[in-house]
């Protein structure tokens, strides 16, 4: 009885590392995705299509000029600074080798803290 459980636990254990192992190599792969997303053509086209809508929607609004072009700025600039986070995360991942839930951790952090600028 004890053997069989020492042997479940060693092949948990083996299917975590494996898991791990998957994760570790996915998990970059799907950031530079998205950050290929962002800074693609068709992405540019895209942020500046919303952009110019989120502008159209203010000023249909009332919303005064100054403000319009104000807002639409931080608009656009919350998605710059989500690139820019996600650039980061990785970079500082291949260098400090943070675990995968630090990078996470740090990329969260890091979209709060640019919103906070952004809202000021």
């Amino acid at each position: 009885m004890i053997e069989e459980k020492k042997e479940r636990n060693e092949e948990s254990a083996e299917e975590v590392k494996e898991l791990l192992g998957v994760v570790s190599k996915e998990i970059p792969a799907l950031i530079k995705g998205i950050i290929g997303s962002i800074f693609s053509e068709e992405a540019g086209k895209d942020m500046g299509r919303a952009a110019a809508a989120f502008y159209k929607e203010l000023k249909e609004g009332g919303m005064p000029e100054e403000t319009a072009v104000k807002m639409t700025e931080n608009y656009i600039g919350v998605f710059t600074s989500l690139g820019d986070v996600l650039k980061g995360a990785v970079s500082e991942g291949k260098k400090s080798k943070l675990s995968e839930k630090e990078i996470e951790e740090e990329v969260a952090k890091k979209i709060k803290e640019k919103i906070a600028q952004e809202n000021r």
